[in-house]
């Protein structure tokens, strides 16, 4: 009997390992990708015998699949996936591929906002406590790929929506939801509901012996918790005490409750300030918790976390101007939260890919902190649109290196030029790190 053939869409770091892991598996492999596929992945193809094709789809090798395993940066709209679900072959991320060889313990994180922060600070907490874990998801390496080659005892794993998507037997053991605001509608029929529900699929499968962290203040959160009546032991967090919030601030004091008992801590002694990381460090201190790893080591580690490149990333100080870059903040949610810890007036460099964004959440904060705007993108239409004659100074650029001299020239003494564009990155760079990148050089070379 011929083994069964699973076709992986994408070649990238999900893709090549879950091919990885079906070649393990002892199924037959085909990767199939439309764009170039990275020499690093190609020769992990090819060391392991699998086959491979780039710039291209072949109906004939793609539709005689038992099953696809797509990456999560493709959409079902595409010709090659019609063809698929014309074809009722079923669709399943690399992560719930990898969820079926792993009995290890699962922490996963989701959220519009802040998700890689205390993806990594979650990883920071269990790695520093001694625990065998591995990161993986949008951060880290390839989950699937871990399995087989590389298992450890724990795994954090941040998902987005899009590979939540595809998961259907998949469980977490500890599932995180940090916040949900409008982002990446344009995958989601610009219907919001959509969009929610696919984050909620982040507590598919949990039963009572798991746990469910969630912010306590979220609306829609709160709407859906409701809604849903999940069978997870529940873990709300809030910032003052609430009733039945197990994570929360009292007397300038951190406090979780958990069944492994009650960790206190100052919150001035937290590694990473502002609200939206007061909300980070409670979620993860509440996973370490529930995980049982001892007071000292938690304490130890929210106070001594570094942080996470391209997200409120401090650059450097320039004739008395700083520098930040925020470059990860791709969504209106996220620029409002950098925008909130700001304490002097801001040079805000907004802009890229819009993906249906609504301007009016940041409205009163910029009014309020922002000294001028650069709007940087090819297309900035909407943005002069909705902000013109609000700010009286705004200019555009073309490129990072334009508008750092812009930014440069209009800063003052005092002030803090923040890039948090709001925005994806692909109208003129290659993803959001290459933007941070960009600007990081630039900044250095003034």
């Amino acid at each position: 009997m011929n083994p069964e053939k699973k076709v992986i869409l994408g070649a990238g770091e999900s893709g090549a390992g879950a091919a990885i892991l079906a070649k393990a598996k002892g199924f037959e492999v085909f990767v199939s990708d439309s764009s170039l596929i990275k020499p690093q992945y190609k020769e992990m193809l090819d060391a392991h015998g699998i086959r491979w094709e780039e710039k291209q789809h072949t109906d004939d090798e793609i539709l005689s699949a038992d099953e696809v395993i797509k990456s999560p940066g493709i959409p079902d709209t595409v010709p090659i996936m019609q063809k698929v679900i014309a074809r009722s072959i079923p669709v399943i991320s690399e992560i719930e591929f990898a969820g079926r060889y792993t009995e290890s313990f699962l922490i996963c994180i989701t959220g519009s906002n802040g998700k890689t922060t205390t993806t990594m600070l979650t990883y920071h907490l269990l790695k520093e406590a001694g625990l065998d874990v591995g990161l993986a998801g949008n951060v880290g390496n390839s989950l699937a790929l871990q399995v087989a080659e590389s298992p450890h005892a724990y795994y954090v794993i941040e998902l987005s929506s899009f590979q939540l998507d595809n998961m259907y037997d998949f469980k977490a053991d500890i599932a995180i939801l940090l916040n949900i605001t409008p982002d990446h509608l344009d995958r989601y029929d610009h219907k919001m509901q959509n969009y929610i529900d696919a984050k909620f699929r982040i507590i598919r499968n949990q039963t009572k012996n798991d746990a469910f962290i969630f912010w306590n203040d979220d609306p829609i959160i709160a709407r859906e918790v409701i809604k849903h009546n999940p069978a997870a032991t529940l873990y709300p967090f809030a910032e003052t005490k609430e009733e039945g919030v197990k994570g929360y601030v009292e007397n300038k004091q951190l406090i979780i409750e958990t069944k492994n008992g009650i960790f206190k801590m100052e919150q001035d002694l937290l590694a990473l300030t502002g609200t939206h990381n007061l909300y980070n460090s409670l979620a993860s201190g509440i996973a370490a918790k529930v995980v049982d790893i001892q007071n000292e080591k938690i304490r130890a580690s929210l106070s001594d976390f570094t942080g996470v490149e391209h997200r409120l990333e401090k650059v450097t100080r320039v004739r008395g101007v700083d520098y930040i870059n925020d470059s990860k903040a791709t969504n209106v949610n996220s620029c409002w939260y950098a925008l909130q810890s700001m304490r002097t007036k801001v040079v805000l460099i907004l802009g890229g890919t819009d993906k249906g964004n609504d301007y009016t959440e940041i409205e009163e904060l910029v009014k309020q902190k922002v000294y001028a705007l650069i709007f940087l993108g090819v297309d900035n239409t909407k943005l002069h649109q909705f902000f013109d004659g609000k700010i009286p100074l705004i200019e555009d650029a073309r490129s990072m290196d334009e508008a750092v001299s812009i930014a440069y020239r209009l800063a003052v003494k005092g002030q803090t030029v923040l890039l948090s564009p709001c925005c994806a990155s692909f109208d003129l760079f290659k993803n959001y790190e290459d933007r941070g990148n960009q600007f990081k050089v630039c900044v250095r070379n003034l």
